[in-house]
């Protein structure tokens, strides 16, 4: 089925972040399918459409090249679980109940799902979860255990839990196409999350990629050595240091305990041979630091090069099975990641690498091929676009906005121009102090209020983030003007003191 695209008329937008796109007032295509395609720690700078130095996603490429890609989406809370519940929710944190991995989420609560359903959608899940509560708001779910394993997943359903043999970028893949093909309402619009446990740590690779990148030297991040001195205390009590922090399972000295045989043979043949030249080396220093990198990013980029091959067979269905021209494909990952940066692995910091996450977007007919926006977006806005898009009411108390007018190229003029940001998980993995910040286009101000300090960066004059000018007097005024803007988002948001016990350690 062709769309025509009609004029877009936009009427007068409330300013800030509390604006809602005005949607009577723009042109709706024929109820796409939507295909939501989500990682996990997949951070922009291992993407090649968003300039990567370090290798090549042809397929997610192409949705680039094919659609519209975001240079600010954010994300509200760099973690995985709350970022998917905030997905799911439209609602901060603070609201949906997910401030951590620890909790389990509420899923009696609504859901863009749920609301899918009751405009007449099938929705679909298959992949990772992690949210601890069974999934709601979906006629059919297949999903991880907890994490999941790289290999041989057990896989959780409506009906029970089934190991299934093989890698496990490929099985949810294998689920999906499955579902699309032979178990779907074909009468109905659909709605399918595909959601990859890759890259996350530990960052095994497919069978098929275990020595890609053997001959390759990536080229070291110029921050790997970063001492932190520019900064307060947050940046150097973490551990998620490359020099540090990466154990023995991390760095491949150790296989996978999920593998059979003939799988362990094929590992021990890959990594046996690099980790006895390793041995011989005597490394130590720097020279340590820059094995460990290339150890660590290799394998990642390994898992990434196999989401890439996966979304290649995804699109290849679609076309063959006549789906592509009447089903918008989304592209995203659940936060940002480092990848050497600042010395780091991980993510959880209001820093850029872990706040910027991918987000492209195919729609055909309506989004232009090879278009860009640079509009300060975020995760909080994915579900009010997905009920917009299929012509669902949003409910009021959803916090985000549609980005449908920016899909279709009439980005409205009182977009906001700032972003509010959270992160919980103190005491947690990798010690990162709570903080909250508020980032506009040059500007962003970070509180990490367990500490008591505060940090502002100059992202023009300081893209690295290497040095905070927050005591600097001829910064004065920006930070009483984005203070005040602070305070102004977290009454927006409705944000609550935490008063979480904290550990002695950050006192």
């Amino acid at each position: 089925m062709r769309r025509f695209v009609l004029p877009a008329v936009l009427v007068a937008i409330a300013s800030g972040p509390s604006c809602t796109p005005a949607r009577d007032s723009l042109y709706r295509p024929p109820r796409p399918n939507i295909i939501f395609i989500f990682t996990d720690d997949h951070g922009t700078q291992a993407i090649s459409a968003y300039g990567s130095r370090i290798n090549e996603t042809p397929n997610i490429d192409r949705l680039a090249s094919e659609g519209m890609i975001f240079r600010n989406a954010f994300v509200t809370n760099s973690i995985c679980a709350p970022s998917r519940a905030v997905i799911l929710t439209g609602k901060y944190s603070h609201l949906n109940g997910q401030l951590t991995n620890e909790e389990t989420f509420d899923g009696s609560q609504p859901t863009f799902p749920k609301l899918l359903q009751r405009v007449g959608y099938e929705t679909a899940l298959f992949g990772k979860w992690h949210l601890k509560s069974a999934p709601t708001g979906f006629d059919e779910w297949q999903v991880l255990v907890g994490q999941g394993p790289y290999y041989n997943p057990p896989i959780r359903s409506a009906v029970g839990t089934t190991e299934i043999t093989g890698y496990t970028t490929d099985i949810i893949t294998d689920l999906a196409i499955d579902w699309l093909d032979s178990k779907r309402n074909t009468a109905k619009p659909f709605m399918m999350m595909f959601q990859h446990k890759a890259p996350h740590r530990r960052w095994d690779p497919s069978l098929n990629h275990l020595t890609m990148y053997d001959d390759v030297t990536v080229p070291e991040p110029d921050t790997l050595f970063d001492d932190y001195t520019g900064r307060g205390t947050a940046a150097r009590q973490q551990t998620m240091s490359i020099a540090r922090d990466l154990d023995d399972r991390d760095l491949k000295f150790e296989p996978p305990e999920e593998l059979t045989p003939d799988q362990l043979e094929l590992w021990n043949q890959a990594y046996e041979p690099k980790n006895a030249a390793f041995r011989e080396a005597n490394l130590s220093g720097d020279d340590l630091v820059r094995w460990k990198y290339q150890r660590y990013v290799k394998d990642y980029l390994r898992a990434v090069a196999s989401v890439d091959d996966n979304i290649g067979r995804l699109l290849e269905h679609l076309e063959q099975s006549g789906l592509a021209d009447d089903t918008i494909v989304i592209y995203a990952s659940d936060q940002g990641w480092y990848l050497g940066e600042h010395g780091w692995f991980d993510k959880r910091w209001m820093y850029e690498e872990s706040l910027r996450m991918p987000l492209i977007v195919r729609w055909p007919d309506t989004v232009a091929a090879g278009s860009e926006s640079t509009a300060i977006v975020s995760n909080l806005d994915f579900a009010e676009t997905f009920l917009d898009i299929a012509g669902a009411a949003v409910p009021p108390d959803m916090q985000g906005e549609s980005l449908e007018p920016i899909l279709q190229g009439a980005t409205p003029p009182e977009w906001r121009t700032s972003f509010y940001y959270h992160y919980y998980e103190y005491p947690g993995w990798h010690d990162v102090a709570r903080h909250y910040g508020v980032r506009t286009e040059r500007h962003k101000l970070i509180h990490f209020y367990t500490l008591d300090e505060w940090e502002l960066y100059d992202l023009e004059r300081d893209p690295d983030e290497l040095t905070s000018v927050y005591d600097d007097p001829g910064y004065a005024d920006t930070v009483i003007e984005l203070q005040a803007e602070l305070d102004r988002l977290r009454q927006h948001y409705a944000v609550g003191e935490d008063d979480r016990p904290v550990d002695s350690a950050l006192e």
